[in-house]
């Protein structure tokens, strides 16, 4: 990718495009007029929207049952909502909560893995719908997920400066199979996703706020007859405020937040010393690290810490939550430099000790967990929920059906994505294009950390959190096969050709493996045929 702007040309309009004629000409007679290229700016971001929201509100209630770990975060969610922390309920609880007794549970509180903030956004849908309603369990979920498909436009848009891959890369997410399951399950992912997603919107707004301030302030120094050697501190930037605040509620969901602040923070600091050399400071590296890197951390790590501790509040403000009053029970209030330290945040100390523990040592062995190097190629979906049934029984009306929900990306998107992440490894150290190298940092941030936990019982349905990344690096990978305006026309006419070719492939396969990512009862050995690896059963 270079550092022009890729063609706004859509695919699907090559055929029309008379002999002989350049296709930024006649792109520029289809958008000719004002209306129609407003049309095309505002036309485009609703257009995936609006598939998006369908592809994950439609009959979201089915099935009505608890899948998978909604066991877990459906009746704690609920729970969080009456109690302000998580309560207990009797066993073998999740066909009387289906059923709509959904006031079993009492007030001793019980112990959990995970930070509240994602329980809550699952319990607002609950309380707008009643927690009986399965649509309502599922319904935050759905709507972080389009909202997501949005953000991705958008980011697209502003990284490219093209309208058209950033369609692209709008309806690519927008019909993954992964995406679609991750939105329509009450599970706490999407919301890591969408957090993380928007903190990386912010990173991406700072490169340019901080750079033409560095520039202002630099200028002014050398005016006013000053050596600006180590280059100015930049204490006022309030897109990496708002960054380390979303990664702080994007750990307040699960605490792999924490590692998009550590990536993003890291990242900020090597562009701030990009910045500094443009400039031509002369200890542009040194400034960077020994200067403004310190002024990041603060703008951003101890907000992220008070938004981190902010999630806990309804569990600080309970009498009887998990752990709230262990050091007062066992003795074990601190001494010394840390007497000061209220016993509602000591609690919460040993709570996140707790946590830990238990986290960094679940091996149990589950037919679903999945080693972290096969996520990008989807060698093992986790299967959400699946029944089968026989001829007659529950509408069946073949000789066995089978129902099924699959976490499993549109196999073209993501094996296309995993070549393009490779390539654009290549890609990054031959043009050092900004825009790949923070695609990569986002992918990084949310996928290298499993590599370290190989032996835990992790799954591949975690990969929702970095798919954002591997779609824009499949859209940049899509940018360089469509090529530059300034390319040959045929050269131009393949890449476009080839992107319709794959897009409208994405699409049949998408509208194949829909009954699968959905629930849908359909023939045994109609999803016999969707299962194209031994791994996928």
């Amino acid at each position: 990718m270079t550092s022009a702007p890729p063609t706004d040309l859509p695919a699907a309009h090559v055929a029309a495009v008379p002999v002989g004629t350049r296709l930024d000409d006649w792109w520029a007679r289809v958008l000719g007029t004002p209306g129609r290229l407003r049309l095309w700016m505002w036309g485009a971001p609703v257009a995936v929207t609006l598939l998006a929201a369908v592809l994950r509100l439609w009959n979201l209630g089915q099935p009505h049952a608890l899948v998978f770990d909604e066991t877990f975060y459906v009746k704690d969610s609920w729970t969080i909502w009456n109690l302000g922390y998580e309560g207990s309920w009797p066993d073998k609880a999740d066909a009387r909560f289906a059923a709509g007794e959904t006031q079993i549970f009492d007030a001793d509180p019980s112990f959990v893995a995970h930070p509240p903030l994602g329980k809550w956004l699952i319990a607002l849908g609950m309380a707008a719908t009643g927690p009986a309603n399965s649509f309502g369990w599922r319904v935050s979920t759905a709507i972080v997920g389009t909202i997501a498909v949005l953000l991705v436009f958008l980011i697209a848009r502003t990284l490219f400066r093209s309208t058209m891959l950033a369609t692209i890369a709008g309806f690519l997410f927008a019909i993954d199979g992964h995406a679609i399951v991750m939105s329509r399950v009450a599970l706490l992912d999407n919301f890591v996703m969408f957090f993380a997603l928007l903190a990386f919107c912010c990173i991406l707004l700072d490169r340019r706020w901080a750079a033409d301030r560095l520039a202002a302030k630099v200028a002014a120094a050398r005016s006013s007859g000053g050596d600006p050697a180590w280059g100015p501190v930049l204490w006022w930037r309030p897109w990496l405020i708002a960054a380390g605040i979303l990664c702080g509620l994007c750990a307040g969901v699960k605490w792999t937040g924490f590692y998009f602040l550590a990536f993003f923070a890291v990242y900020t600091v090597v562009v701030d010393a990009v910045a500094r050399r443009r400039e031509k400071l002369p200890f542009y590296a040194s400034g960077a690290l020994l200067k403004q890197a310190p002024a990041t951390f603060v703008l951003m790590v101890p907000l992220a810490f008070v938004a981190y501790v902010a999630t806990w509040t309804g569990w600080i403000l309970s009498k009887d939550g998990y752990y709230r009053h262990w050091a007062e029970a066992a003795h074990a209030q601190w001494t010394g430099a840390f007497a000061w330290v209220p016993l509602w945040a000591q609690n919460l100390w040993y709570y996140q000790t707790q946590m830990y523990n238990y986290s960094i040592n679940l091996h149990t062995p589950h037919p679903y967990q999945s080693n972290p190097l096969t996520w990008t190629l989807m060698l093992r979906p986790t299967s959400m929920y699946y029944v089968g049934t026989t001829k007659g029984k529950d509408g069946c009306a073949w000789d066995s059906c089978s129902a099924a929900i699959t976490s499993l990306g549109n196999p073209l998107i993501w094996w296309a994505g995993t070549a393009a992440i490779l390539f654009l490894l290549y890609w990054l150290v031959r043009t050092r294009d900004w825009r790949i190298g923070l695609i990569l940092t986002g992918l990084a941030a949310g996928y290298l950390p499993w590599w370290l936990y190989m032996g835990r019982t992790i799954f591949t349905f975690y990969s929702i959190a970095f798919e954002p990344y591997l779609i824009l690096a499949l859209t940049a990978a899509i940018a360089i096969v469509l090529g530059r305006r300034t390319d040959p026309e045929p050269r131009r006419r393949r890449g476009i050709l080839w992107t319709g070719v794959f897009l409208a492939a994405c699409a049949v396969v998408s509208a194949f493996f829909w009954p699968i990512w959905t629930g849908q009862q359909v023939p045994f050995w109609f999803w016999q045929i969707h299962m194209w690896l031994p791994s996928w059963v």
